[in-house]
């Protein structure tokens, strides 16, 4: 499955800040034992391209790892080359779009405006981000998908368990779940990780409220 239609059936991408080479690869493991199996590993965390390779490397394939907070197409570069499949940004960078295009790396961009949702869009962004989406709450999503259907759209900001389902009954495709999800700061033992395994496990329930 593509990296694209996992995050589209699964609906969850795991924002992952502050992780390292130690503890990357239990994270990622608690996280697709509880049934979510995209992540992106924030570009500001010390040795990103060393913390993605050693994900890469140690986990298994079904686990789709990517890089977040990707400012520019330099940045873009480096943790593709470590092994990242798709690309998060907070902001629209459209010659990074370029770049990941020629290489067919999905890019997820940070949009907030119709305006900037549609550039992306033209400038061959597959999915976008709203963020931050909290800010506006999901009846803008609604709003702004209305003249926008043909649009995948994640939101990102202040998603949590119990608001999750608001944002994905209005249109969107997926969420992106920081610190409500993962504090890679305070998991220090077996049992810190199966309340991950746990937490993740909620978030993929509370996903089949929608099916009724």
């Amino acid at each position: 499955m593509t990296t694209i239609e996992t995050i589209k059936n699964n609906k969850i991408v795991a924002v992952i800040r502050k992780a390292d080479e130690q503890n990357i690869v239990p994270i990622l493991e608690a996280l697709s034992e509880g049934g979510v199996k995209a992540v992106e590993i924030t570009a500001e965390t010390p040795h990103v391209e060393r913390v993605i390779e050693t994900a890469v490397r140690n986990t298994s394939s079904d686990m789709h790892i990517g890089a977040g907070t990707v400012l520019d197409p330099e940045t873009a570069r480096a943790v593709m080359l470590a092994g990242a499949t798709f690309i998060v940004s907070p902001t629209l960078n459209t010659d990074t779009l370029k770049l990941t295009n020629r290489y067919g790396v999905l890019n997820i961009s940070g949009v907030l405006t119709p305006t900037e949702i549609l550039t992306a869009y033209e400038h061959g962004a597959k999915m976008v981000k709203v963020f931050p989406a909290d800010a506006f709450g999901p009846n803008y999503i609604k709003n702004i998908l209305g003249p926008l259907p043909h649009v995948q759209a994640m939101v990102t900001g202040g998603i949590t368990l119990e608001n999750m389902n608001d944002y994905l009954s209005k249109g969107c495709t997926a969420v992106g779940i920081g610190s409500n999800l993962v504090n890679a700061k305070e998991l220090k033992t077996k049992e810190d990780y199966k309340q991950l395994t746990k937490r993740a496990h909620q978030y993929r329930e509370k996903l089949k409220e929608l099916e009724t």
